[in-house]
């Protein structure tokens, strides 16, 4: 099926996509002045801006306020970082190509960017999250031009999000490129994405039907007769499939082709035991020669949630459980991280064994979701409505063009399961209902292969705002904020009896913990919002957590807030302030805290033995309770080089009470692997009646 649409060519949109071909796309990283302020006239290419600094893109002009926080001795609750206006100035030196078009590619700006070239107002985009683009074709020149941009992080009424348990990093903290195309090409200022869109239709016994959308305009002053040529190769590079699609376009217009394909046996894309993945490439062929090109990857999967709570992949169950992983950040840099940092994150989580992770609260950096696409990891992915929310028309519109950037720029990512429409509305009311309805048919429009979701809190567990999405979770903290971990479970029960045909599931769950706070064993729950956040409570929290929460299969998903400790301004507790320290590992990714070897216990299946309480160095009791992580049948244990003592692994703890000597004690463990490997992990523990 073809269509044809009449666009205007003088008029310049916005988009959102991965770059083009890495040869079409040049970076411009280096070379900027930047002013943390409002600066009249910084648009006009006559303003000294000598003394303004000189950054790299992407940058942030957040980066030192990451562990800014409030000081509750001088009566301060939250944090106070910098949420105003800055500019960046670029001097580009540009040769054009005759028959070229020009766009300019920003792979973010928090959270509205305002573009001039050469003095001339190019455009606007409201959003900190998405990629978008602009049409500068017509407006760059040969020689030296002037590109500046204004971007302000301010709280703004008709922008998405208004409030968050996060920092909101300013600047233009992704990638800045200026793409070249040719005048018939694949549209990529369609914030639907890179010009092609690649899904997996259905699955039978007979194969897997594929279909492929590719859309195309003509920027030619005459009609375009050509082809359409896409190919599907397998993971060694070997075309399996290929298809020609004839198409004519008048000047101007834009039109689509739909291609269909029917692999007999294909290897499927299974989650963490085989994320086996195809790669697409659709090219322009004019003339017998391919013009323009562009590529995506094909994990051949279907996803699906039962009404009984039962998630599918490939129409088998597939236990789906993870973490939360809140925008990747480094400390002291905020989001400026490398490909290589995303891809340590991911590791963590993957050794891990987590099937499954909810990115919060926004949408994250591509890698993230092709990371994702290699590892068999399942992702639940969403647009930033969360907490608070405006009830004018512009704001909803907003979040409805934030969503189609979401599902643009993330659907040919196999990973992507389903579409998250917000998290934790504190009201519902009319307007409330019709953001979440709008935001929900939007998705469905745009990709009705996908569920939706939604994570809800704080009001009726069935209030009408949890009921717009295909599935629902909830963000629930028993043993943290309210009453004791162990209630998980009766919650739970009593939820599935009243909505038994609805799909639920925990889209967080969570304590604080800091390496530095030990108390073993501990006496009572932590304050929440207090200094003392020890982390042997956190691995009970845990334990106890997934204990019910494994018995209950009519969990659709369960999510643990959260994998990494993460800057947040609004928080002021645990061992400093700014930082949410509900994660299983640290800021700097050094340490795992035991509640990460818990779940690796639980869901890895390469063996591993881990002791607990590890940087309780001191203890305060001559008897002591040794508790290990292990996924093998049993360990044995030591004190001191005494005799070894074989304990049995129940609910993947081991357990053994010893008697400490006055002074410093070696405990040893030791576990034999199904392959005749030894594991080995070992604590020293001191033990003195007085300091």
């Amino acid at each position: 099926m073809m269509t044809l649409i009449r666009r205007g060519l003088l008029g310049l949109a916005l988009l959102a996509a991965p770059a083009a071909m890495a040869d079409e796309a040049v970076p411009l990283s280096e070379g900027w002045r930047f002013v943390k302020e409002d600066v009249r006239g910084a648009e006009r290419p006559g303003l000294d801006d000598v003394r303004w600094a000189r950054v790299a893109v992407p940058h942030t002009y957040n980066a030192e306020d990451s562990g800014i926080g409030g000081a509750k001795a001088r009566g301060e609750p939250e944090g106070v970082y910098y949420r105003g206006p800055a500019w960046y100035r670029l001097k580009i030196d540009h040769t054009p190509r005759a028959a070229t078009r020009y766009l300019l590619h920003f792979g973010g700006a928090t959270l509205k960017a305002d573009v001039w070239l050469n003095g001339e107002k190019v455009g606007s985009h409201a959003g900190g999250y998405a990629a978008f683009r602009f049409d500068v074709t017509g407006r760059l020149k040969a020689g030296e031009n002037l590109l500046a941009v204004r971007v302000d992080n301010a709280k703004n009424p008709q922008i998405s999000p208004l409030n968050g348990d996060f920092n909101i990093f300013g600047g233009l903290y992704r990638e800045v490129t200026l793409i070249a195309t040719p005048q018939l090409h694949f549209d990529r200022l369609d914030h639907a994405g890179p010009g092609i869109k690649v899904r997996t239709e259905a699955l039978g016994k007979a194969g897997a039907t594929v279909g492929v959308t590719s859309a195309v305009v003509n920027d030619r002053a005459v009609p375009a007769t050509f082809q359409i040529v896409t190919r599907i190769a397998d993971a060694q590079g070997r075309v399996v499939a290929t298809q020609r699609s004839p198409l004519t376009l008048a000047p101007g217009a834009r039109g689509t082709a739909d291609q269909r394909f029917t692999l007999k046996s294909p290897k499927l894309w299974g989650g963490r035991k085989s994320p086996y993945l195809y790669r697409v490439t659709s090219e322009v062929v004019a003339g017998g020669k391919a013009i323009d090109r562009q590529t995506a990857p094909l994990g051949i999967r279907t996803v699906a949630v039962k009404p009984d709570g039962t998630f599918l992949l490939n129409g088998q169950r597939y236990p789906l459980y993870g973490v939360n992983l809140q925008m990747p950040t480094r400390f002291g840099r905020g989001p400026i991280v490398t490909q290589a940092e995303i891809d340590e994150d991911l590791k963590i989580f993957d050794e891990m064994g987590v099937t499954g992770i909810r990115l919060a609260h926004m949408q994250h950096p591509q890698r993230v979701y092709d990371r994702a696409d290699e590892l068999g990891i399942l992702i639940l992915t969403e647009v930033p409505l969360i907490d608070d929310h405006d009830q004018s028309d512009a704001f909803r519109v907003n979040l409805v063009q934030q969503m189609r950037e979401l599902i643009a720029q993330t659907y040919n990512n196999p990973s992507v399961a389903l579409w998250g429409i917000g998290n934790e509305i504190r009201k519902s009311d009319a307007a409330s209902n019709r953001i979440l309805a709008d935001l929900n048919s939007t998705a469905k429009t745009l990709d009705p292969l996908r569920p939706t979701t939604y994570a809800h809190c704080c009001l009726d567990d069935n209030d009408p705002i949890a009921l717009h999405s295909d599935t629902v979770s909830y963000n629930r903290y028993f043993g943290w904020y309210w009453t004791k971990s162990e209630d998980i479970g009766p919650w739970a029960d009593e939820l599935h009896a009243k909505m038994p045909t609805r799909p639920i599931g925990v889209s967080e769950y969570g304590a604080g913990a800091s390496i530095l706070h030990q108390e073993d064993p501990v006496v009572k729950r932590p304050e929440s919002n207090g200094y003392w956040h020890p982390e042997q409570y956190q691995t009970d929290f845990h334990v106890k957590h997934w204990l019910e929460m494994k018995k209950r299969p009519f969990l659709w998903s369960t999510f643990i807030w959260l994998g990494i400790d993460f800057p947040s301004f609004k928080r002021n507790e645990g061992d400093r302030p700014a930082i949410n320290d509900k994660g299983l590992v640290t800021e700097d990714r050094q340490t795992k805290k035991d509640a990460y070897y818990w779940y690796q216990a639980n869901w890895a299946e390469t063996p591993m033995l881990h002791i607990t309480s590890r940087r309780d160095t001191d203890k305060r009791t001559q008897q002591v309770k040794v508790m290990a992580f292990s996924n093998l049948p049993s360990i044995e244990l030591r004190l001191n080089g005494g005799a070894w003592k074989t304990v049995p692994v129940e609910d993947r703890m081991a357990k053994w009470t010893i008697e400490l000597a006055k002074g410093e004690n070696r405990v040893e463990a030791r576990a034999r692997t199904p392959d005749g490997k030894t594991l080995t992990d070992q604590v020293t523990w001191r033990y003195a009646t007085r300091p």
